[in-house]
């Protein structure tokens, strides 16, 4: 059974996620048509909210036991309430950029300590906490990418900011109860709580690096496409309604994916399944920039999706399954991911930048940067040096 404060919790991940899409997958599109904002001004703006993103999740793992879980869970809330209100009142383009910036640090407040209150005192019941926290916020960034076009299109471009500080007043709201009773929970005896231990193989360690690795170039991924969906529409003569529609369809298959594997549990400690998802990815990758046919769109976006949502289980799971520093390790789960939100949209645009008459010499250069990535996820796989244990399963 879930305890009640652990509800709670997933209804505020849940509000949290898609505000926060409404907000940061459409901003590109706010900013191209609002400021004139071409692919290359784009992926600099999603590359300056990586780099916040590393240093404030980060950070955030290093404080969420000095601080108080939920003290900071309400701080990072609060700062995202301020950095939407605050995009309200400017209307400068690097006014909105540093908005944007802004809310990057709130959020960073918010996910990290979400891991970690949702992953405490979980034990052997870790999978499935961890399994409904990510069909949780993957299930509910799709309906908000699904939606949000066409809302946007009835509400206007100004609702990317009020209709998630909103929802966002809500998630603030909520905090109290969750806290409540989350106290009352930790009041109870042990043996009415009882705790088992996580489960450790001898390679853990060893995979927990190679999702660290593979985690960020998925991001890589995601995080350089997302911007250059309003051009990916234009030349396939979509509306921003339809293309909510139609480039959101590998959240869906990503939510399957998180579906499938909170159930069925053998993909654990198992390279194979995490060399398998970075191939998949990175074919899926060139056809979802490349492809002329909305047909092979979709296709591409169901491996797209799949793959990412393994690579992303491995690295939040091996990440929480610890005895300690559960914290630490979510900060630095979502720090890895900053890194491909900052290292995918800055590759892209120095390519356009060094390149600007080439060719799709974005999507090229960030897809030999993860045919790198998947490089590295090898090189740890079969080095022996300073890893301790036997080589983990096939």
């Amino acid at each position: 059974m879930v305890p009640p404060s652990k509800i709670l919790f997933y209804l505020i991940e849940l509000i949290n996620c898609y505000a926060a899409v409404y907000y940061s997958n459409f901003l590109f599109f706010y900013l191209k048509r609002t400021f004139g904002f071409g692919e290359g001004a784009n992926l600099l703006t999603a590359a300056l909210g990586g780099m916040v993103y590393i240093i404030a999740s980060w950070q955030c793992g290093k404080w969420v036991h000095r601080l108080g879980a939920v003290r900071l869970l309400s701080l990072g809330i609060c700062g995202v309430i301020f950095a939407l209100a605050l995009g309200m009142a400017v209307t400068s383009p690097s006014a909105q950029v540093l908005v944007y910036g802004l809310w990057t640090v709130g959020i960073c407040f918010i996910w990290p300590t979400l891991e970690t209150l949702i992953s405490e005192r979980s034990g052997r019941e870790l999978t499935k906490m961890v399994g409904i926290y990510n069909v949780t916020w993957a299930g509910s960034a799709a309906i908000a990418y699904f939606t949000a076009g066409l809302l946007i299109e009835k509400l206007g471009m100004a609702s990317i900011f009020w209709l998630p500080l909103g929802l966002t007043v809500i998630e603030l709201a909520i905090v109290p109860f969750a806290a409540k009773q989350l106290a009352r929970e930790s009041g109870l005896r042990d043996h009415e709580m009882p705790i088992t231990s996580p489960v450790h193989p001898a390679d853990s360690k060893r995979f927990l690096k190679m999702a660290w690795i593979a985690n960020p170039f998925s991001y890589v991924a995601i995080n350089t496409v997302i911007p250059l969906i309003p051009s990916i529409a234009e030349k396939l003569g979509l509306s921003t309604g339809m293309a909510g529609i139609l480039c959101s369809f590998w959240m869906f298959a990503r939510l399957a994916a998180f579906a499938v594997f909170w159930h069925w549990t053998g993909w654990h400690y198992r390279f194979r399944w995490l060399a398998g998802s970075c191939l998949l990815m990175i074919v899926c990758f060139f056809v979802f920039l490349l492809t002329q046919s909305i047909a092979l769109l979709l296709i591409a976006q169901v491996g797209f999706g799949l793959s990412i949502g393994l690579i992303y289980s491995s690295s939040l799971y091996y990440s929480l399954n610890v005895t300690e520093d559960q914290a630490k390790n979510a900060g630095l789960h979502e720090a890895m991911i900053g890194a491909g939100l900052f290292i995918g949209p800055a590759v892209g645009a120095a390519s356009l930048f060094l390149a600007p008459t080439a060719q799709s010499v974005g999507a090229w250069s960030v897809g030999g940067l993860l045919c790198i990535g998947f490089s590295g996820l090898i090189f740890v796989r079969n080095y022996r040096g300073s890893s301790n244990g036997t080589p983990g399963k096939k």
